[in-house]
């Protein structure tokens, strides 16, 4: 007997399709790849905001050391009251108010007395005291590893310190007015020597020859910058310990007192000197602009030449 046809076996064919390309693609990877994006822009906002408190800690120093409002910008420096306040409100640096206590380690400068001289501070005026500050000095500049950015001279004045430039440090940001750590940190050190002294200093900047790009009347140039610099490591020095009352005079001569004449760009001429002054060049300072004793009015005098006459 023949089987019927419907009676034939017939095997069951089943088609598995494979979804494992699909997965590959719409799976797991796109999660891996938003992550690395995340992480990428995560990185991009925090490299801005370290560039942006550079800009903080550079208008913290100069406020609260000279008063100015000033942030460098491009090739040159702009005043934030006229562009606005830029950067990030969390202080890398905090500096402590005027109405905060003094003893923390910074200076007060609020309306209280200077911080007097130590009742055992000395006045060093003969040539062999100033050397032998000199050569402490030295010695703190040795282990700060800026041995080679001092120079120190004994003239009839007093004790020339010059803290400059080198080609491997900076005492400054180039073009900018915060000090670096390693002048920051020898600053600071010097404080207490300078608290134990009785001489007066002279605080001068001095800038190498390099041009500003805006060179308007009104413009930043190397004039700020100078004297910018000098009330910084002013600043400094006073949160190291060094009492206001030995500061006599801050000032920056820009680029008309350079020690390199022959390399006016030199690195050497990009510095910080501090003099410390003799007691007779003190007094001789100070009369130059106390009041005037046995001379004569300048209103009174005649014109010495036609020329001169209004």
């Amino acid at each position: 007997m023949q089987p019927k046809l419907h009676d034939v076996g017939h095997a069951t064919v089943v088609k598995r399709v494979s979804r494992r390309g699909h997965d590959e693609v719409h799976g797991g990877a796109w999660k891996v790849a938003f992550a690395d994006f995340c992480l990428a822009l995560l990185c991009l906002f925090l490299v801005l905001w370290l560039l942006a408190s550079r800009n903080a800690e550079r208008m913290q120093v100069v406020m609260k050391s000279a008063g100015a409002n000033l942030l460098e910008d491009g090739q040159g420096m702009s005043d934030t009251m006229s562009m606005g306040t830029r950067g990030s409100m969390i202080d890398r640096f905090p500096v402590p108010a005027r109405s905060e206590d003094a003893s923390a380690g910074e200076p007060d400068h609020g309306a209280r007395d200077p911080r007097p001289y130590p009742q055992e501070a000395v006045l060093l005026d003969s040539p062999q005291q100033l050397g032998e500050l000199a050569q402490r000095i030295e010695r703190i500049a040795a282990t700060e590893g800026l041995s080679g950015n001092l120079q120190t001279t004994v003239t009839a004045q007093g004790l020339r310190l010059q803290l400059h430039d080198t080609e491997a440090n900076g005492m400054f940001e180039r073009g900018g007015i915060v000090p670096s750590r390693r002048m920051r940190t020898l600053l600071h050190r010097l404080g207490p020597v300078f608290a134990q002294v009785r001489n007066r200093l002279l605080v001068t900047g001095h800038t190498d020859a390099t041009a500003y790009s805006d060179k308007t009347p009104g413009a930043f140039s190397n004039w700020g910058l100078s004297t910018q610099r000098a009330m910084a490591a002013r600043y400094e020095l006073l949160a190291g310990g060094m009492p206001e009352a030995s500061v006599l005079q801050v000032s920056g001569m820009a680029d008309t007192a350079p020690v390199d004449a022959a390399d006016t760009k030199a690195p050497a001429n990009r510095r910080i000197e501090l003099m410390v002054l003799t007691s007779a060049q003190s007094r001789a300072i100070t009369a130059m602009y106390g009041p005037t004793a046995g001379g004569v009015s300048a209103a009174s005098l005649q014109p010495a030449s036609p020329a001169l006459a209004p």
